[in-house]
C-alpha cells in the first residue's frame, strides 16, 4: 500500500520555509507525513506558483471513501502569477501542477485561484455543498483507491 500511495509524494523541501516566507500556513495546516497526497498537493503549489497564501483541505472525510482516504481536496491559492489571467487560465495553472496527483490519487479537486488583490479584498474560503453520493458509482475512485492499497 504505502508504495503505491507515495507515487504521488515528493519530498518536501528543507529550504522551503526559508524560501517561501510568505506563503501562509495554519497550525492546523501544516504538512503532515502521514499525509503524503496533501503534502505533495501543497508542495507543488508552492513550488509552481509561489503563492502568497495556500490552504488546501482533505474533503475525503465528506464523500463515500474508507475513513483515512486523500481523494477529495479542496484549495485556495493565492498567487501574483494569476495576475490579468481569467479563471480558467488560473484553474489549468493548478491543474497542471497537480496532474500526477489528479491522474492518480486524487478523484476530486476544488479550486478557489484569487489573486493578492482579491484576496485582500475577500479573504473567505468557499463552503463545499454535502456529498450527494455522486462518487458510490464511479468506478475510477474505487480503483484509485484500491491502487493505493496495494
Amino acid at each position: 500500500m504505502l508504495p503505491s500511495v507515495l507515487r504521488c509524494a515528493r519530498p518536501i523541501s528543507s529550504q522551503l520555509a526559508l524560501t517561501r516566507p510568505l506563503v501562509h500556513i495554519s497550525p492546523h495546516m501544516d504538512p503532515d507525513p502521514s499525509r503524503p497526497v496533501e503534502r505533495a498537493i501543497r508542495t507543488k503549489l508552492t513550488d509552481e506558483l509561489k503563492p502568497d497564501h495556500l490552504e488546501v483541505h482533505n474533503e475525503s472525510h465528506m464523500h463515500a471513501v474508507p475513513p483515512g482516504s486523500e481523494s477529495h481536496f479542496r484549495v485556495l491559492v493565492v498567487s501574483s502569477k494569476f495576475e490579468g489571467l481569467p479563471l480558467i487560465q488560473r484553474h489549468r495553472l493548478v491543474n497542471e501542477a497537480l496532474k500526477a496527483e489528479l491522474s492518480s490519487c486524487v478523484h476530486a479537486l476544488a479550486i478557489q485561484a484569487k489573486t493578492p488583490e482579491q484576496w485582500w479584498s475577500n479573504p473567505t474560503l468557499a463552503k463545499s455543498p454535502p456529498c450527494m453520493g455522486g462518487s458510490r458509482g464511479d468506478h475510477t475512485v474505487e480503483e484509485k483507491l484500491k491502487a493505493g492499497r496495494d
